[in-house]
């Protein structure tokens, strides 16, 4: 994880990569909940017996529960001191080029696109690129439109 004193100093970081969080453990149980609580209960997330003779060999992860990790995965990344509250203001554009089988470890990686000054603060615009520990191509790629305000 990399910390930033000041959220304003993030303007001269336009383009580059910010930080690398920590791996995260994405296993049967936590597919398990997330299908109980979406009501999607797709035999490829939640059937492993009828998921190894799929086209993944295992149960996958849902796309959408990938995409919900990010806040966890970017809280490992990255903290900037001086915010007090920090919102997801939306997302601009969301691939999932890669499954994220069931017993596979995550982590993003964060690359500051654009930072906009607003009352009160800075609407940060980010690239995350969530790859998977031996994969070949990123699970998640999400450009995030957040707010943080001092």
């Amino acid at each position: 994880m990399i910390t930033i004193a000041m959220l304003s100093s993030l303007k001269e970081r336009v383009g580059q990569e910010l930080a690398v969080g920590d791996w995260l453990l994405v296993d049967q149980p936590m597919i398990d909940k997330f299908a109980d609580a979406t009501g999607d209960h797709q035999w490829i997330h939640v059937d492993p017996e009828r998921a190894a003779k799929g086209p993944f060999g295992t149960t996958v992860a849902h796309g959408y529960l990938t995409l919900s990790l990010l806040p966890k995965l970017a809280e490992s990344a990255l903290q900037i001191s001086d915010v007090r509250m920090g919102v997801n203001y939306g997302l601009n554009r969301v691939r999932f080029p890669a499954p994220v089988p069931a017993g596979s470890r995550i982590r993003a990686h964060l690359k500051l696109l654009a930072y906009e000054p607003i009352d009160g603060g800075a609407q940060l615009v980010m690239q995350v690129t969530m790859e998977r520990e031996g994969g070949d191509k990123p699970v998640c790629v999400a450009e995030t439109v957040s707010r943080r305000y001092l």
